[in-house]
């Protein structure tokens, strides 16, 4: 499998995309511009014909777009400011120190020191879901994220890799495309829903009391294409996210593994996070950047996250791990239920060495828990 970490073409692609995203949020913007001042012209004359109403709309569109562009570039300006705010009081996640998670906080330390990379806040959301995410926009922000759930179900080894796997989205630059993305959906969203509420919860009339000579004009159609331009505008902000490339997760997983020398331990965590990472209060755009994102629409079509099942796939192929099958997992307080028959990785909770290509693993991987 190849290494995540020095895919300068990734990365460099991903800022590419990044920029892309928000070149994009201003098209849409004046999308959605245009669609208003269209229906406040088709309001206020509704006897001219089509084409001039269009004419008169792309003018009233020259007018607004310096104001329009100023609060775009405010928007930017608050949630880049404020985007980790947002997301936390959101989740409810809080910021944890050496002292507080002391396991936890030396796991992530080793692997930011084995790379050359400063640490990222480290967060705990109080949920029994079993998931993590990383997120912020630059050196200052970036945070990661684990829930309760994780921390109690996977042993040393298996909260070495997942922290492994969201480093390598820091490092990879998925993070801050990932908010971009968010901040897109979330203000193209929200324009929509108000344009929404306006044209069928407002009491907009086509007909009514207007002569044969008003009948003949294009209000009716242009008011037609501005909720057309509406629902494309946020077709499209909503679409910006599912086509965020999804081979960002086989890349995240191939960067714990070559960080960790353990691609038995990525293939643990992924099968107890499997069909248990739902986040009670998270938004879907915060699922998004989750480990796992359970919350899938049209079957595999419009899914952000590849199958749990092609992910370790890729690193029993790739990475000569052993999957040991669906796991059922005891309930807290109950005694674990035996592995299934086959090839027992080494991180199930034993100190036994780390198997896979890299041989035994040491130095800071070389524990794990055993409870």
């Amino acid at each position: 499998m190849a290494a995540a970490f020095g895919l300068y073409t990734h990365i460099q692609s991903n800022r590419r995309r990044s920029i892309a995203l928000l070149l994009g949020l201003f098209f849409l913007v004046y999308v959605m511009v245009y669609a208003g001042a269209l229906v406040g012209e088709a309001m206020t004359r509704p006897d001219w014909p089509l084409d001039r109403l269009l004419w008169a709309a792309g003018d009233d569109l020259k007018v607004a777009a310096p104001i329009a562009t100023v609060a775009t570039l405010i928007w930017i300006g608050i949630a880049y400011l404020f985007n980790q705010a947002l997301i936390d009081a959101v989740t409810g996640a809080g910021e944890v120190s050496r002292k507080d998670q002391p396991v936890l906080y030396n796991l992530l330390e080793n692997l930011c020191i084995s790379r050359g990379m400063p640490m990222p806040k480290l967060k705990i959301v109080e949920d029994g879901a079993l998931n993590a995410y990383a997120s912020g926009l630059n050196q200052r922000q970036y945070s990661i994220t684990v829930t309760r759930g994780l921390l109690e179900r996977l042993n040393d080894r298996e909260l070495e890799a997942v922290l492994g796997h969201e480093l390598t989205h820091i490092r990879n630059g998925d993070v801050r495309m990932l908010v971009i993305a968010v901040v897109i959906a979330g203000v193209i969203g929200f324009f929509a829903e108000l344009a929404f509420r306006v044209f069928f919860r407002g009491g907009l009339r086509l007909g009514g009391g207007r002569s044969s000579g008003d009948r003949k004009g294009g209000a009716g159609a242009a008011i037609l294409i501005a909720i057309v331009l509406v629902m494309v505008a946020w077709l499209l902000s909503t679409a910006i996210r599912f086509a965020l490339s999804r081979k960002r997760e086989f890349l995240a997983d191939a960067g714990a593994v070559e960080l960790t020398k353990n691609p038995d331990a990525m293939i643990m965590a992924l099968r107890k996070i499997e069909g248990r990472g739902e986040i009670e209060n998270a938004t879907s755009a915060v699922m998004e950047m989750c480990v796992d994102n359970p919350r899938e629409g049209f079957a595999d079509l419009f899914a952000t996250h590849p199958s749990i099942e092609s992910r370790i796939q890729a690193l029993v192929e790739f990475a000569g791990g052993h999957d040991p099958g669906p796991i059922q997992l005891p309930e807290p307080g109950e005694e674990p239920a035996p592995l299934p028959p086959g090839p027992q990785p080494s991180s199930a909770g034993t100190d036994a060495p780390a198997s896979g290509p890299w041989g035994p693993a040491s130095g800071p991987w070389g524990s794990a828990r055993t409870g």
